[in-house]
């Protein structure tokens, strides 16, 4: 009954406080504020959580703090996708704004010696707000942190930015932002409606969560692919931060979430240390929403395993990570199972939480400095028994995705050098310039183990997350463990691309491998031209160079372009797209020659992606980047509630991604026309319902035995494959695997949908290997069924085709390794 009573005294506290938030509803009232900081509402026109803010107020106001408080100083570090700036606001101290380069130098010298004391050194926190946009009270909360912490005359405010130096920032997530704030504001009514039901709290697809691209860029700490990532990593590995929080939102219902997580799921490189630490701030933080009347709870979801989170990147880092989740009123005011929840009451929790923090990091000063300190000390100490090890990574037949795995690297400030001379490792051959080595025996050596390691013993069954991320696998690449830095070269210190060029001016024709990982860009380059290509569907040799499956002849007679004239567009495609192509004087060649039937002629791809309600924007948005930013290719993007409507005959080839639709009979019809449909994992459910293509999946019937009512959800959790990679091998014949030049991949999957294969084997191209997990945790009765079946399969349709895929080939943007099958199902649709 108290309970009850106080949850609605809370509820009318909370809706009171909704109809006039001001600074008194948040602020601690215990300080004078200096008159001359400029507070949120006379900057913006609003108070704090009247509306939403928008990203483009954000950035106003926080410029106009800067400019009027000596405590704050404030850098743009680079632009999202949609061209809005990547603030950091560095909140400290006067004396130690003048400083502190300084402060920064020490700070990281503490990290790289065994004798610096640490006691009187400032501790430094990066508090990073909303990298999910719709997550939209930490991003509003952040306006009050910064004016609180630029403003408040306390002694103990004072105190705090004497000793603390604070990377502040306001909004992980831009473009996102302003999305939701769009929504959100847009539909909100004079009287607040708290039915759930009410537009407001159900955004259209694809919702605020995402950036431009519909990437969830908490997941891209580690694989560093969004220019947002880039810009906190690099301010991150500037400063090494001793905490950073990461402000969210969960479901309404919920209450307020801190770390740590769930104990056992923590990432076994985490030292023990670093949980008991968070724990321990964890306690300022129940103290605080105590003090409120908060409810909130810890240790009970959530983990820290997947080092490519904000919350748990820093934990592999020597910093301590810490993640808030705030129940969210998605709007401005919603119905909860624990009464109204107002956008106010959100919003002063994540001011709580952010000011819990900084007290816990002014009182355990000492001894967080003193955990990193101790951090990189011992990180040596396991290193120097490395001594002369290293990791060599490559592919001597692309260059491109050698490159864009050592540049994370060198995101992460990870030293890797150039090969000394050609080397052969493991059965692979490793190339100078297309490959490097990596020194066990360097700074950020758990980082290197976190990005290498294979781990498939684990001591929880469930992942908040992917159980695996092997980066070397990720890209397709060779790699050998444990080889001598005998090997390796000089060091690189700047990272250059391969050179593309054209060896010389033929009249006759040029080939073009297809193993370089921008190869499609450079076909699509020569299609778009008007520029007549054929690929190769057998092998061959001329001037004593073999040439692989899915080579690209271009003759030079019969073009658009005279022979100088191609010559100068070939070398200007090769350019750009890093690739070298051979100019050949003969079609006379050992094996198909030049005018062989087995060169088929290519048509330009005009290919579309259907997106919208009941397609899963994340698997969407990773082809459109992957189209739009890697590969300089048109992509049109047909929404579900207009597909009925479309001219689909203006394209050859159509992408469904995960999910289903409601225009069968038309995508049928275009297809049985000679159109190419490439589906995508729960898409292929819909495909076989719906008669495009046969498909038989292995039926998975589990029986719980001596599994408790309070065990169930762990137990059916643990059939989850929430992300592991397993080995597959590959018919490198198959059109769907030119390019290719190993007879095995490592592919990445997160289902269950296991395939059966066909009974001609021919028509099993990709195949899972008896024993497929490279990395990562799958349950055994899953591991069984996975074994031997297939990821990949394509059947006519009249004259077109359906290809199915049952995994992410483009998973995240850094799978780098498995882009090339949408790309040679697409290319080569009419041969596969």
């Amino acid at each position: 009954m108290r309970l009850t009573i106080l949850l609605i005294v809370l509820s009318c506290f909370q809706l009171n406080a909704q109809s006039k938030p001001d600074l008194s509803y948040y602020l601690p009232q215990n300080t004078s504020y200096n008159q001359a900081i400029p507070t949120p509402e006379s900057v913006i026109g609003h108070q704090v959580g009247e509306w939403h803010i928008t990203h483009d107020k954000l950035v106003q106001y926080m410029q106009k703090l800067a400019a009027a408080s000596d405590r704050v100083s404030i850098e743009n570090r680079g632009t999202t996708f949609e061209g809005r700036p990547l603030l950091l606001l560095t909140i400290t101290s006067p004396s130690n704004q003048n400083n502190l380069d300084v402060i920064r130098r020490e700070h990281i010298t503490a990290t790289e010696s065994n004798s610096v004391d640490t006691s009187n050194m400032p501790i430094v926190v990066y508090q990073g707000f909303s990298i999910h946009g719709n997550e939209a009270s930490g991003s509003n909360a952040s306006m009050l942190v910064a004016y609180y912490l630029a403003a408040a005359e306390s002694k103990d405010v004072k105190d705090l930015l004497d000793n603390t130096v604070i990377l502040f920032d306001p909004s992980l997530n831009p473009d996102g932002l302003q999305r939701f704030a769009y929504w959100a504001n847009t539909n909100k009514s004079k009287n607040l409606n708290p039915d759930p039901n009410d537009r407001e709290y159900r955004e259209v697809w694809p919702g605020g969560r995402t950036n431009h691209y519909w990437f969830d860029m908490n997941r891209d700490w580690l694989p560093v692919q969004l220019p947002e990532s880039q810009a906190r990593i690099a301010s991150f590995h500037k400063w090494l931060p001793n905490i950073l929080t990461d402000h969210h939102e969960m479901g309404t219902n919920a209450s307020f979430f801190f770390q740590p997580g769930i104990p056992s799921r923590t990432h076994p490189l985490t030292p023990k240390l670093n949980q008991e630490l968070t724990k321990s701030i964890g306690n300022f933080h129940a103290k605080a929403f105590d003090k409120i009347g908060s409810l909130y709870y810890t240790e009970e979801s959530f983990d820290d395993f997947y080092y490519g989170k904000g919350s748990t990147f820093p934990d592999i880092n020597g910093s301590i990570g810490i993640l808030f989740e705030q129940a969210s009123s998605r709007g401005h005011i919603q119905e909860s199972d624990n009464g109204i929840l107002t956008f106010p009451f959100t919003i002063k929790n994540q001011f709580t939480a952010a000011l819990s923090t900084l007290e816990a990091g002014k009182n355990m000063r000492r001894k967080i400095l003193q955990y990193q300190h101790d951090f990189y000390k011992n990180a040596r100490n396991e290193a120097s028994k490395e001594n002369g090890k290293g990791i060599v990574f490559g592919d001597e037949k692309d260059g491109a995705k050698t490159y864009h795995l050592a540049e994370i690297l060198k995101r992460h400030h990870i030293e890797f050098h150039d090969l000394k001379a050609d080397f052969d490792s493991n059965g692979k051959h490793f190339k100078k310039g297309y490959a490097y080595i990596v020194p066990k025996n360097q700074k950020n050596t758990r980082l290197i183990n976190a990005m290498f390691e294979t781990r498939t013993k684990f001591q929880d069954s469930l992942f908040y997350d992917v159980s695996a991320w092997t980066f070397p696998l990720a890209f397709g690449l060779d790699y050998s463990e444990d080889i001598s830095t005998s090997n390796a070269g000089a060091r690189i210190d700047i990272l250059n691309r391969n050179e593309g060029s054209v060896s010389g001016k033929s009249n006759y024709a040029y080939l073009m491998e297809w193993h370089e990982y921008y190869a499609p860009k450079a076909l699509n380059k020569i299609l778009e031209s008007g520029l007549r290509a054929k690929v190769g569907m057998k092998q061959f040799s001329m001037n004593g160079k073999t040439y692989d499956y899915g080579t690209i002849l271009i003759p030079v007679q019969n073009q658009n372009k005279s022979i100088d004239d191609l010559y100068a567009f070939l070398q200007r495609v090769a350019k750009d797209s890093h690739i070298h192509i051979d100019a050949v004087s003969t079609g006379l060649t050992e094996g198909i020659d030049l005018g062989s039937n087995q060169f088929r002629a290519l048509t330009q791809p005009k290919v579309a992606i259907i997106v919208g309600d009941g397609i899963r924007s994340y698997d969407a948005g990773e082809i459109w980047h992957l189209f739009d930013q890697r590969y300089d290719m048109r992509l049109t993007k047909l929404d579900t509630r207009s597909l009925n409507r479309v001219n689909l005959s203006r394209y050859n080839t159509i992408i469904l991604p995960s999910g289903s639709i409601d225009a069968t009979k038309k995508l049928k019809e275009w297809v049985q026309n000679g159109g190419t449909l490439i589906g995508y994992r729960s898409a292929l459910n819909w495909l076989k319902r719906n008669e495009f293509i046969k498909l038989d999946f292995k039926k998975m019937e589990r029986q719980a035995t001596d599994i408790s009512f309070e065990q169930r959800g762990n137990y059916n959790g643990a059939q989850v494959v929430g992300g592991a990679i397993f080995e597959a091998e590959q018919d490198r014949s198959h059109p769907i695997n030119f390019g290719y030049k190993n007879d095995k991949i490592a592919l990445f999957r997160n289902n269950t949908m296991f395939m059966k294969a066909d009974k001609q084997s021919y028509n099993n191209p990709i195949r899972y290997t008896k024993n497929p997990l490279l990395g990562g945790y799958i349950s055994k009765p899953n591991l069984d069924s996975l074994s031997l079946t297939v990821p990949f399969k394509v059947k006519r349709l009249g004259n077109g085709n359906v290809v199915v895929f049952t995994d992410n080939t483009n998973f995240r943007a850094f799978w780098y390794g498995t882009n090339k099958l949408l790309m040679n199902a697409i290319f080569f649709r009419e041969e596969l």
